[in-house]
């Protein structure tokens, strides 16, 4: 046992790198360290503090954890250039931020996989802990290494480096999966993991004997565990807030959208139970400012009757409410109108796509007149500016589809007008990766060279002044494609990549694309084949992981997305995705049909 960072030591690494906040720890709402713990995990964010403390999953856990009497967590992110160096200089092992315990001291290291160009990220800390990044290479001194997230269904480019991966809903994967750590204590490492295989969604690549892994869920939020405590940053963060989940999935049927696939069914939180989370939070922590998250907080039917338990909070304007995500409809409008928070700055909408027949096509449930009706009403409250996110590349876009983006940046700027208003119009359009376990896991991505030659034309082909337009750059698109369908044949490519300096990928002051085309061409592996078509009869490296929606149903999708047909909104019917039977969850919407 190393025991904890010497504090001298500390010091002086602090005292040589921007932003020392990031590595001390001793924010409120953390800790304190349990002496006696006989589990001890540590919560890994593969990416920089600001980052990682804005994620409200490693909120939920580690508050999960510190619940359970003999179980501990502790929470690690990945340094930022600055102190890898000063570590690596100084021989100082990566420490998590309670204890200053370096982390080959713990039982296990828990990753979130929340996005492909951090992958890198994880290498960067194993090795910065004496961890061996392979599974197979590990002795029995190692912690084991754990990855969750949306990342962990589509595992297998990780899956040398991964002793288990927890598959669905943390809250009802960790208690059991700390449970099997305690009891297996003292054995060795294969018979842990063992252990934790035989857990229902734990996929355990060094055991794992052909069949599926299926995800677990949570089935009612409101009797199952949630957070009432937080630990408030040192220092700013991306998400600075109070922040409550106020449901899992989404019944829209996005065919683009992995996160509205993997986290289904709809599971809502009661607005008596959120808003009570919320008021202790709000004590609990000092914030004034709160977060109703989800994947379309204004789908939730407990949205009106929370506004009206939260009035007199917001008369007093003691507490502000913000809306991260906003549908593309007056009603949603008319929400955010009413929070003084969401005052501040201008509106974001996703309408997607330029036209309604490419709409139809992914399924976004958003009509020109609903686009129409939103950008009036933002500028009838008083909004001055709108940001609007497309995708380009998407599946049958045609120059028409690009053109209409130009047509619908013009709408708004003619809505401005009409409301008298600045009209400050900015459009973001992103190039379109096919994800697993949609029905568009068999399309083909578009090359480099397509995706730059479509947002060049965007950009200069814009003729409106009142709009500034920005494309994402096609090398970030293109490897984000290569892993989010890839294999573990990926996991050679990872490590030869950051053994070359591959950080902080999804960084664009640190992202190399020159130094992943060696590394690809000097391992021989052709990566523009994994961003490539797939045949629909072709077995795909995540097919064992059994995310609830069957093949068929995204099949049948994939058809009526290549005939422009729509899909009914969950909660209108049920479309036979695969849930039903599956669950007891009452706003499944097999329900309803």
């Amino acid at each position: 046992m190393h025991g904890a960072i010497d504090e001298a030591r500390l010091r002086e690494l602090l005292s040589s790198v921007k932003r020392p906040s990031r590595y001390i720890g001793g924010e409120w709402g953390s800790g304190p360290v349990k002496d006696g713990a006989e589990v001890r995990i540590c919560y890994a964010f593969p990416d920089v503090y600001e980052v990682g403390m804005s994620y409200l999953g490693f909120q939920i856990l580690y508050a999960l954890t510190k619940s359970i009497a003999w179980a501990d967590a502790e929470r690690v992110y990945a340094p930022w250039p600055d102190m890898e160096r000063a570590m690596r200089e100084s021989g100082t092992p990566i420490w998590a931020l309670e204890s200053k315990r370096p982390l080959s001291e713990f039982d296990a290291v828990g990753f979130t996989l929340q996005y492909e160009l951090s992958y890198t990220n994880i290498l960067t800390i194993l090795d910065l802990a004496g961890i061996p990044f392979r599974s197979d290479e590990r002795g029995e001194e190692c912690p084991l290494i754990l990855a969750g997230g949306p990342g962990a269904l589509t595992p297998e480019p990780l899956a040398p480096f991964v002793d288990a991966f927890l598959i669905g809903d943390g809250e009802a994967l960790i208690p059991e999966v700390l449970e099997a750590l305690r009891g297996t204590k003292g054995m060795k490492r294969a018979d842990k993991i063992a252990a934790l295989s035989k857990i229902e969604g734990v996929y355990a690549p060094l055991f794992f004997s052909g069949g599926t892994v299926r995800r677990r869920i949570i089935e009612n939020l409101d009797e199952n565990f949630y957070h009432t405590s937080m630990i408030v940053p040192n220092t700013g963060i991306v998400h600075d807030r109070v922040a409550v989940q106020v449901f899992k999935g989404c019944t829209r049927g996005c065919r683009f959208c992995q996160a509205g696939i993997i986290d289904r069914p709809v599971r809502e939180r009661s607005a008596a139970s959120v808003c009570e989370q919320v008021k202790t939070l709000l004590d609990n922590t000092g914030w004034e400012e709160v977060g109703l998250l989800s994947l379309a907080t204004c789908d939730w039917s407990g949205i009106t009757e929370s506004f009206e338990r939260f009035a007199p909070m917001l008369a007093g304007n003691q507490i502000k409410l913000s809306l991260p995500s906003l549908r593309v409809d007056a009603f949603s409008v008319g929400l955010a109108a009413g929070l003084e928070t969401m005052r501040k700055g201008g509106l974001t909408f996703a309408p997607e796509a330029g036209t309604q027949r490419l709409r139809d096509v992914i399924n976004k449930g958003v009509t020109d007149e609903a686009i129409d009706a939103a950008l009036d009403a933002t500028f009838e409250h008083g909004w001055d500016r709108v940001k609007l996110y497309f995708m380009m590349g998407l599946p049958t876009e045609t120059q028409e589809d690009l053109a209409g983006i130009h047509e619908i940046c013009g709408r708004a700027v003619a809505a401005a007008k009409r409301h008298k208003k600045r009209g400050d119009i900015s459009a973001s359009v992103a190039g379109f990766v096919p994800k697993g376990h949609t029905p568009f896991q068999w399309e083909a991505q578009l090359s480099r060279e397509e995706l730059r030659e479509r947002g060049r034309w965007l950009k200069s082909n814009l003729r409106n002044r009142k709009v500034t337009l920005a494309y994402h750059e096609p090398e970030q698109t293109f490897l984000e494609g290569v892993f989010a369908r890839g294999d573990a044949r990926l996991a050679d490519a990872i490590e030869e990549a950051w053994k070359r300096g591959a950080r902080f990928d999804g960084w664009s002051e640190f992202f190399d694309f020159g130094r992943w085309e060696k590394v690809f061409e000097d391992l021989e592996i052709d990566a523009a084949a994994y961003t490539g078509a797939r045949k629909t009869e072709a077995k795909l490296p995540w097919d064992h992981i059994d995310c609830g929606v069957t093949k068929e149903f995204l099949l049948r999708e994939r058809a009526k997305a290549l005939a422009a047909e729509t899909t009914r909104d969950c909660r209108l019917g049920c479309n036979g995705c695969g849930w039903q039977g599956r669950s007891n969850v009452g706003r499944c919407a097999r329900e309803q049909d």
